[in-house]
């Protein structure tokens, strides 16, 4: 959008101080501030919304709008609740730096004009993507005019006479068919796909489900295709195989002429230009969450985060009138160095792939993808979704509705406060629906770790929720398996602790305690290890844990004698106990 369309909105209330002849520059974002240098927080192209509490003398403002100028931001409005007018000294900083600037009316809120300027950014973007659309349709014999996925769908039905659906990575219907596919198919097609990438087999994939044969084509984004089209495996797949749609075609593709072949990758690419559509409007929300990342990791001051998340909420959480709860949920996608020893975490994206900052975009798209609910159709879902990167990780700010009031709530709810309305997310079932698909995915050398936050209410509690998050994380990466995820109710165990002990710590102490137990039991074949945990286990009863090995009661104090010989620790002390214990979780 450009800049004179603010002026043309008279809901927006905003009369123009100076820059009459920059008004044709372009919108790209919008960032509202009251530090004193937010430059760090800019990226170019946005309108900065400022209250000037930033401004404590005359002289403050030729810095303040120096620094804008230089971060490339396309104008200024100032509210005038603040100082009731504009100071001159700012409007003359203006002027000599070519900075359009803006008074903003104090009925106005600057929530109302974020909306208005999130809207026509997305609205642009889309404009301009129809027209790539359109260009596309000319080259193709068939194809659409610009209407979405689901055009290019109704046009294989009606002229092809073939159901096709449009998949996420993780068998989420995107578009299709009138007919759904089920969620359980979709999934199971997901999953055979990405099995197929991985192992570099040549699209179109051809997979029997329930008596039906599927056709399965990768949707792959602008200048991603060449690579993997000859079946390779190294980094270009590993960054794309999470993220990328595919299309399912009911049908053996196997038995097609060529030029239909050709066809329907042609329709491959016009899916693709309508994904990077949606993907343009995602950028508003991303952008959002990366300023809050920041400032909540500079440590920057609770007002200061809170007047981003008076921006965030309307955007996220259309409609509601009180102020959300906040989430945060970690995720790692960790790809293992060729040769490298399985079951570390850290290695990044290998193969020349990117570094931190691939794995980092890797898991920013596929934790968009994770956090809408599975059974959600379309392009547009997951518009309550704010994720943003930084390195190798992606951190997605979920916002809740506020508490329901004791008030509305139901007779027998118990009168203990309020109530949350939305229960959040937990961390043991937000993998259930796509692990398998997702599993196929990272193959033998990747690994998704996932942690989740509690919920907080104010801005004070966000750095909080985002360590939990991490923690959390950390928690889920030293289990095994491909996929993991822990909660922050997970938080207040041992199993906390384990995690960060670092190896050589953790070999020394094992060794210093069970050493002497295992060498034991290797030379004289016996099993003083496996009765240490069976009355570790027991908690220390001589009758449940003789009953467990089926052991006399006589022989079971002849082995905790002897373990106690060989250590120099008396097991019936708790911190011994609790030595013994630590020493078998950690080995």
């Amino acid at each position: 959008m450009r800049l004179r369309a603010l002026l043309e909105t008279d809901a927006l209330g905003l009369r123009l101080l100076g820059g009459r002849d920059e008004l044709d520059r372009t919108v790209r974002g919008v960032m509202t501030t009251d530090l004193r240098d937010p430059s760090r927080y800019l990226s170019g192209g946005e309108l900065v919304l400022t209250g000037l509490a930033w401004r404590r003398a005359p002289e403050d403002s030729e810095p303040f709008v120096r620094l804008l100028a230089g971060a490339g931001v396309v104008g200024l409005a100032a509210g005038e609740a603040e100082l009731g007018a504009i100071p001159d000294d700012l409007v003359g900083a203006c002027r000599r730096h070519r900075l359009p600037l803006f008074a903003v009316n104090e009925s106005v809120a600057f929530a109302t004009i974020t909306e208005y300027v999130v809207r026509q950014v997305s609205g642009e973007r889309a404009g301009d993507l129809a027209a790539v659309v359109d260009r596309h349709r000319r080259l193709m014999t068939s194809g659409p005019t610009g209407g979405g996925p689901d055009v290019v769908l109704d046009l294989l039905g009606t002229d092809l006479d073939l159901r096709a659906w449009v998949l996420s990575p993780t068998g989420r219907r995107i578009a299709g068919a009138s007919e759904p596919l089920s969620a359980a198919a979709g999934a199971a097609l997901a999953t055979e796909h990405l099995a197929a990438v991985r192992a570099g087999r040549r699209a179109p994939h051809r997979v029997a489900l329930g008596g039906t044969t599927y056709s399965l084509f990768p949707v792959r984004r602008p200048g991603r295709g060449a690579a993997t089209a000859a079946g390779g495996v190294g980094a270009d797949v590993r960054n794309g195989v999470l993220s990328d749609w595919l299309l399912a075609v009911e049908a053996d593709a196997g038995e097609w002429a060529a030029p239909r072949l050709d066809l329907l990758q042609g329709v491959t690419q016009l899916i693709a230009v309508e994904r990077d559509r949606r993907d343009a409007a995602r950028t508003v929300r991303r952008r959002l969450a990366q300023e809050i990342l920041e400032l909540v990791q500079a440590s920057a001051p609770p007002a200061e985060i809170a007047a981003r998340l008076r921006v965030a909420a309307p955007v996220l959480l259309p409609g509601q009138g009180a102020a959300p709860h906040w989430q945060i949920v970690v995720a790692r996608v960790d790809w293992q160095e060729e040769g490298a020893a399985d079951g570390g975490e850290g290695t990044g994206a290998a193969d020349g792939s990117g570094g931190a900052a691939g794995s980092g975009a890797v898991a920013q798209s596929l934790l968009e993808e994770i956090l809408v609910d599975p059974a959600t159709a379309g392009m547009e879902s997951g518009e309550r979704i704010a994720v943003a990167h930084t390195g190798g990780e992606a951190i997605a700010l979920l916002p809740m509705p506020a508490p329901v009031p004791p008030a509305s709530q139901g007779e027998g709810e118990g009168g203990g406060g309020a109530k949350p309305a939305h229960g959040g997310l937990r961390a043991d079932v937000l993998l259930a629906a796509v692990r398998e698909p997702l599993a196929a995915g990272l193959a033998d050398d990747g690994r998704l770790t996932l942690g989740v936050s509690a919920a907080v209410h104010s801005a004070e509690g966000l750095r909080g929720a985002l360590e939990e998050a991490r923690h959390a994380r950390r928690v889920a990466a030293a289990r095994p398996g491909r996929v993991c995820a822990a909660g922050h109710h997970e938080l207040a165990s041992h199993v906390l602790l384990l995690p960060f002990v670092p190896d050589d710590v953790r070999r020394a102490f094992t060794a210093r305690l069970l050493d002497p137990l295992w060498d034991y039991d290797r030379r004289h074949r016996a099993e003083l290890v496996p009765t240490l945990g069976a009355f570790l286990d027991c908690d220390g009863s001589w009758t449940r844990c003789a009953a467990r090995l089926h052991l006399h009661v006589n022989t079971l104090r002849y082995r905790v004698g002897r373990i106690e010989q060989l250590t120099g620790r008396d097991l019936s002390r708790l911190e011994d106990k609790l030595d013994f214990f630590l020493a078998l979780r950690m080995s």
